[in-house]
């Protein structure tokens, strides 16, 4: 199915090449982001979910220790909602590190991806060009060879979007449950008082 893509590399132009590297190095960080940042979100969520269901069991008046709350509050005397939206926001914006870049990949590599195919297309036309006579079984495959660079840009996109919905949504039930913490600890704090 590839066996064509060596000889295509090696007839393309530096343009078609530069765009199918760009489109590697966004595949390769797509990846990369997603298998970094997907555990490390499941990891919190499950944390900040244990420190939840101890506060809405009663067993505990404050988030647990390996809260991200939990630092904002040994510094402070009694919890007050400003901390712990500061807490909160924090927790955002460290959790939604890479999503940028996903974003970023997602809108401009079939972009790129076309790009790099309306160069082939040129290149193709100019080759055939210089010939007496074109049929159909030379422009065919020139052109169906030209159509890798939007294939790979949008493939990258795919999984770019993709992982980005994914990110997005741990971040925000991430979001939710820091919100419920914060709500009942300052409940908890009122009720103390």
């Amino acid at each position: 199915m590839f066996s064509f893509l060596p000889n295509y590399l090696l007839e393309s132009s530096a343009i078609t090449i530069f765009v199918l590297l760009l489109l590697s190095i966004y595949f390769v960080s797509t990846f990369w982001v997603f298998f970094y940042r997907y555990p490390l979100l499941n990891r919190r969520i499950e944390i900040e979910s244990d420190s939840l269901k101890q506060l809405y069991l009663g067993r505990s008046q404050t988030v647990s220790s390996s809260s991200l709350i939990s630092n904002y509050l040994r510094r402070v005397g009694s919890p007050n909602k400003a901390i712990l939206d500061a807490a909160s926001s924090d927790a955002m914006r460290s959790s939604t590190k890479g999503l940028t870049l996903l974003s970023i990949i997602a809108s401009t590599s079939p972009f790129i991806g076309l790009f790099g195919t309306v160069v082939g297309i040129l290149e193709t036309f100019s080759a055939l060009g210089s010939q007496k006579s074109a049929s159909l079984t030379v422009v065919a495959p020139a052109i169906s060879e030209a159509l890798i660079a939007t294939a790979a840009g949008i493939c990258v996109a795919i999984f770019a979007y993709t992982f980005n919905l994914l990110l997005k949504r741990r971040a925000y039930e991430l979001s939710s449950i820091l919100e419920s913490q914060s709500d009942v600890v300052l409940s908890l704090s009122d009720d103390s008082h």
